[in-house]
């Protein structure tokens, strides 16, 4: 009787385990999300403090910028449309945009540069609709180069502005 009655209780069991389904339907589901709950996009990975530099900024590219300039090309107008769609539908992402600069130049200078870059990052997010009060901007000049090399196409991957998120 009481082998019955588990291999009863084991069968409902199961049976119960094969009808749950993992996924919601209707719209009520949200497409960041992922299973263990952290915010995701399109398998990109979206950490707190996470960055764009090395993809952990969910749907969020770095922009890069000409030598001595802060002048946004098309390629980056490109990459902040792409990053101003994806801030509008995640409302609650909140960004710190680093502005950098390679090896050259001064302290100071590179410093100011760096600003420059932010800032024409934010304003353009802003432009395209995304709360300002979202965006902070700092700059690290040359202090923080992502590549270490002494050549133009060490300088060019440092001349940047990259995303960090500050609240998801």
């Amino acid at each position: 009787m009481k082998a019955t009655f588990s291999a009863l209780f084991l069968v409902g069991a199961l049976f119960l385990a094969g009808c749950s389904s993992s996924t919601q339907s209707g719209d009520d589901s949200d497409p960041i999300t992922g299973s263990d709950g952290e915010m995701t996009d399109q398998g990109l990975s979206l950490e707190l403090n996470g960055s764009s530099d090395n993809m952990s900024a969910g749907g969020l590219s770095t922009v890069y910028f000409a030598f001595d300039s802060s002048t946004l090309s098309d390629a980056a107008r490109s990459i902040l449309d792409a990053n101003a769609s994806f801030l509008k539908t995640n409302s609650a992402v909140q960004v710190q945009v680093e502005g950098h600069a390679d090896e050259r130049g001064g302290v100071q200078y590179n410093l100011a540069l760096g600003e420059r870059r932010a800032n024409a990052v934010r304003d353009y997010l802003v432009a395209m609709g995304v709360d300002s009060s979202r965006i902070t901007t700092i700059s690290y000049g040359k202090e923080r180069p992502l590549d270490l090399g002494h050549d133009e196409a060490a300088w060019a991957r440092n001349r940047r502005a990259n995303f960090v998120v500050t609240a998801k």
